[in-house]
């Protein structure tokens, strides 16, 4: 309503403050909260008009290559919006998306949910990581049931046997000392898994030390003395004088003691396994050498999987679990370090494991 008064001669025209107020651009609630929301989510997260364009979006969003020139990219996501517009409750899914240039493939769980009658937010999670933690798990609950069953129904089918040799002196000596062999198999097997579960969820914190890679290596030396007597193997060390760390002596003990078990187990009778000990660039080396049967290259990413083995059956024959270069791997990282492998069949292995000695997991 347009109101026109004569002040002083002037004419002065007001517009109706009630009209005057709906003239300005309004300013949607939804709108106002889906942009608010977006800010503060965790979610990679994106509003879409009721064009299907980008009214608002999220750094993640980008990030995960959800959005281009103002539209969303995948179809899968697509159709999500679409069923939320058509059915008016939010939706969800569980899909594989390609993100990055290079096309990785990437797990998602997404959900959408309509807001008055324009606008649909869109909330994408990252499952990848979850995802590959839930197939690590499954694997591994799936190879120590496999590892666990394998002695365990051997010890069962030797009892029986034992039971049913009592007149046989000869075959009861027999069974019961393969019945030992399959116990201590087991014992093994449950006493790698109890260092791999102390190494994975160790906080050094707790446990870091000074520690002298001299004691670490005679130590671990000692414990493996009486395999190296029994696989005739010899045993030598060379310690660069004394070099000092922060660290878990025990876990270190633990890895070094796995190097040389392995090195001793894969080398034939009468071999030399060889320990040397030295600093190159604030970086101490642990270098474990064997003159064994050595590990073809398209095998050296694999061994340091769990229960992963490259000849399993001369790990059944020496009584290897396949855990021992996972604790190794596990150990390494805690302390910053890392473990490399320098192999040739027919030639024989280097392992070596390098360790900061400035370093420790405080820092």
């Amino acid at each position: 309503m347009l109101v026109v008064n004569l002040v002083n001669g002037v004419e002065v025209r007001l517009f109706s403050v009630k009209r005057a107020r709906s003239e300005l651009p309004q300013v949607d609630g939804l709108e106002l909260v889906a942009s608010q929301l977006i800010d503060v989510v965790a979610s990679a997260g994106v509003v879409l008009d009721q064009s299907d364009l980008v009214f608002k979006s999220s750094p993640g969003a980008a990030q995960l290559g959800l959005i281009a020139n103002g539209k969303l990219v995948h179809l899968a996501l697509k159709d999500l919006v679409e069923q939320a517009r058509a059915k008016a409750v939010a939706v969800e899914i569980e899909t594989e998306i390609e993100t990055g240039l290079n096309k990785d493939q990437t797990w998602i769980h997404a959900k959408a949910v309509q807001f008055g009658d324009r606008y649909v937010m869109l909330l994408v999670d990252d499952l990848t990581e979850s995802k590959k933690l839930e197939d690590t798990r499954r694997d591994f609950v799936a190879n120590v049931s496999h590892e666990l069953k394998t002695p365990i129904g051997a010890i069962s089918l030797l009892a029986e046997a034992i039971t049913g040799a009592t007149e046989d002196p000869v075959a009861v000596t027999r069974f019961a000392q393969s019945l030992q062999k399959e116990s201590q198999r087991l014992a093994n097997i449950v006493q790698e898994l109890i260092q791999l579960s102390r190494v994975q969820g160790a906080n050094l914190a707790d446990t870091i030390d000074v520690v002298d890679l001299g004691t670490v290596i005679a130590d671990a030396i000692d414990r493996n003395q009486l395999l190296a007597n029994q696989n005739n193997i010899r045993l030598v060390s060379e310690i660069e004088n004394s070099i000092t760390l922060q660290g878990d002596y025990e876990m270190l003990v633990t890895a070094v003691r796995n190097l040389i078990e392995n090195a001793i187990l894969y080398s034939e009778p009468g071999g030399q396994v060889g320990v040397r000990v030295k600093v190159v660039h604030d970086v101490a080396e642990v270098t474990v050498t064997d003159s064994g049967i050595g590990i073809p290259e398209s095998e050296q990413e694999r061994i340091f999987e769990r229960f992963y083995r490259v000849d399993p059956s001369r790990s059944r024959q020496t009584g290897g679990t396949g855990l021992g270069l996972s604790i190794v791997k596990h150990a390494a990282s805690h302390h910053k370090g890392e473990i490399r492998i320098f192999s040739k069949v027919g030639v024989g292995s280097t392992f070596t494991l390098r360790l900061p000695v400035n370093a420790s997991e405080e820092e």
